[in-house]
C-alpha cells in the first residue's frame, strides 16, 4: 500500500510538470493555431539557464529563479518577434515550419554553446528531501509541484478571465480578424501569450530539474512531445483541458508501470499510444471545440 501511495504522488508530480508546459502549448495555438514546436527547447533554455545562474554564477537560488524567469520570458517573445510575426499573414505551413526551424536552431546552438556533455541540474532548497508520511516516504517536490501548478493555474485563469489582457486574447481566440478590427493590439496580446506560455514553462523546467536533474541540449524533445500530446488529450486550445491532460498522461505513465512493472521500458510509448487512441476515437480531445478550417 505504501509503495501505491508513492507512485500515486509520483503520477500527480510529473503530470503537474506536464500540465505547466502543456499550458504554452495550448494557448499558443488558441491564439495562432500555431503548434510551437520550439516550446519544448524553451524548457530547455530555461533549465540551462537555472545551472549557468545557480552553478557557474553562484547566484542564491531564489534570486536565480527570477532571473531565470524573466530570461525566458525574453526570449519566448524574441522568438514571437524573429520567427512568427513576420510570416503571420502566410499560410499556416509556413508558421509550422518556423518553429520546427527553430526548434532546431536551438538545440544545435545549445549543443555548440553549452556542449553535448551532459551537466548536473542544481538542488533547490530541500525540494529534493524525503518526508514520512505513515510510513512513507515521499519527497517535497511531490508536494510542492502540484500545488505550485494550480497556483499558477488559477493565477492564469485571473488572467485570462478577469483582466484586460485576458478579454484580448479571449477574443483574438475567437476571432482573429475581428479582433483586430475592433482596435485589439494584436502583437501586444500574441507577445503577452508567448510570455505567459514561456513562463510556465520555465517554471516547469525548473521543477522538472529537481525530478531528473540532468541536463543536455535534447533533455526538451521528449517532455516537450509529451506535453503536446497532454494538451491534445485535454482539448488543445483549452487551458482546463491542458491542466487534465498533463495530469491524465502523469498518471496513466506511472500507474501502468506499477500495475505491469515489465513494461517500464516502454513508458514513453505510453503516451503516444494515447495520442493515436484520443485522435481515432475523441479527436478534439476531453474539453476541446470544434473548429472548422476557413478554406
Amino acid at each position: 500500500m505504501a509503495l501505491f501511495w508513492q507512485n500515486i504522488a509520483n503520477g500527480l508530480t510529473i503530470g503537474s510538470l506536464y500540465a505547466l508546459v502543456a499550458i504554452g502549448y495550448t494557448m499558443v495555438y488558441g491564439i495562432l493555431r500555431l503548434i510551437n514546436f520550439a516550446h519544448g527547447d524553451i524548457f530547455m533554455m530555461a533549465m540551462y539557464f537555472s545551472f549557468f545562474a545557480i552553478t557557474v554564477f553562484y547566484i542564491p537560488w531564489y534570486i536565480a529563479i527570477l532571473l531565470v524567469l524573466v530570461a525566458t520570458v525574453l526570449l519566448g517573445v524574441l522568438i514571437e518577434k524573429a520567427a512568427y510575426a513576420p510570416i503571420r499573414s502566410a499560410p499556416r505551413i509556413s508558421l509550422l515550419i518556423s518553429s520546427i526551424g527553430v526548434s532546431y536552431l536551438l538545440e544545435n546552438l545549445a549543443t555548440v554553446v553549452f556542449t553535448g556533455v551532459p551537466r548536473q541540474f542544481p538542488k533547490i532548497g530541500t525540494l529534493q528531501d524525503n518526508i514520512v508520511i505513515g510510513g512513507i516516504n515521499i519527497q517535497q517536490l511531490s508536494f510542492v509541484t502540484p500545488v505550485l501548478m494550480l497556483l499558477l493555474v488559477l493565477a492564469l485563469m485571473v488572467l485570462v478571465d478577469k483582466t484586460k489582457a485576458g478579454m484580448a486574447m479571449r477574443a483574438v481566440s475567437k476571432d482573429f480578424e475581428t479582433a483586430k478590427l475592433m482596435g485589439v493590439n494584436i502583437n501586444r496580446t500574441i507577445a503577452t501569450t508567448f510570455a505567459v506560455g514561456s513562463l510556465l514553462a520555465a517554471v516547469g523546467a525548473i521543477m522538472w530539474g529537481q525530478k531528473y536533474p540532468q541536463i543536455q541540449p535534447y533533455v526538451g524533445v521528449m517532455p516537450g512531445l509529451k506535453c503536446f500530446i497532454a494538451a491534445v488529450i485535454g482539448g488543445i486550445g483549452n487551458i482546463r483541458g491542458a491542466v487534465v491532460g498533463g495530469l491524465v498522461l502523469g498518471m496513466m505513465e506511472i500507474m501502468i508501470v506499477y500495475i505491469v512493472p515489465t513494461l517500464s521500458g516502454y513508458k514513453d510509448a505510453f503516451a503516444f499510444i494515447a495520442l493515436i487512441l484520443i485522435l481515432l476515437f475523441l479527436p478534439t480531445g476531453l474539453f476541446g471545440e470544434k473548429i472548422t478550417d476557413k478554406v
